[in-house]
């Protein structure tokens, strides 16, 4: 059913499809819809639409849907810590330990958990040999974002050579079947220990080492998208990321 308000409006302001598009951001063939087709567009878009005609987004799109009330904690959530301190090393190795299909780690470094649980690599073999696809990635000391990390943690060179120790932990694993070894330079917002529906975020603070910043323990829900967003941001990570030298 043609937006017959949403033309009328358009019409009475001189507006074309290619004028409207260009102010929202989209494809001209998209407000055609809008209006021949009554189609609704995302809030965000809808709001900025009816702005630049305005209009009340509601007169425009009756049933664009009103945001959902804030929720005082997600339903996602399993734990929060007040730093990656207080969390047992027991706690990420028993989550990796679940894993049945899917085991991703995003870090610079992370040192900390071979030191504390040097079995590390036989449970990622072991998880690996029973079908799970494990991905690493970790840190380029070469890359500009860890020598700006270190800058900014007032860490010096350490981040770097903690990159470097971290890649040796691993090594080992490169050429294991069901095992993906690879380093990445990005800037780092939030350190990821995912397995299957759960994952362990160590969120990072400008000047503040990892070890003191937050943590959260989440558990993938089907109403909620806190899990998806980490999980996303591993895949982009990933496929900018390079396969790691088997010897430096």
């Amino acid at each position: 059913m043609p937006n017959e308000r949403l033309r009328a409006t358009m019409a009475s302001g001189g507006w074309t499809y290619a004028a409207l598009a260009a102010k929202t951001d989209v494809d001209p063939k998209s407000v055609e819809r809008w209006v021949n087709l009554g189609r609704t567009p995302r809030r965000a878009t809808a709001m900025l639409a009816a702005e630049t005609l305005g209009e009340d987004v509601h007169a425009l799109w009756p049933t664009l849907r009103q945001p959902r009330a804030a929720r005082a904690v997600s339903p996602e959530l399993v734990a929060l810590y007040d730093q990656r301190a207080d969390v047992p090393v027991s706690t990420i190795v028993d989550v990796l330990s679940q894993a049945r299909e899917q085991i991703d780690v995003l870090v610079y470094a992370a040192v900390f958990l071979h030191e504390a649980y040097p079995r590390l690599n036989d449970l990622l073999r072991e998880r690996a040999a029973d079908g799970c696809t494990v991905r690493i990635a970790v840190g380029d000391a070469d890359s500009p974002n860890v020598r700006q990390r270190g800058r900014e943690e007032r860490f010096g060179h350490g981040i770097e050579s903690r990159c470097r120790l971290a890649l040796m932990h691993y090594r080992p694993l490169i050429g294991t079947p069901g095992i993906d070894i690879r380093t990445h330079g990005t800037t780092l917002y939030n350190s990821l220990y995912r397995a299957d529906d759960q994952v362990v975020v160590n969120a990072h603070v400008f000047g503040v080492n990892a070890y003191s910043a937050p943590v959260w323990h989440l558990r993938r829900h089907g109403d909620g998208s806190l899990f998806d967003t980490y999980a996303d941001s591993f895949d982009a990570v990933w496929a900018t990321a390079q396969p790691a030298p088997r010897e430096h």
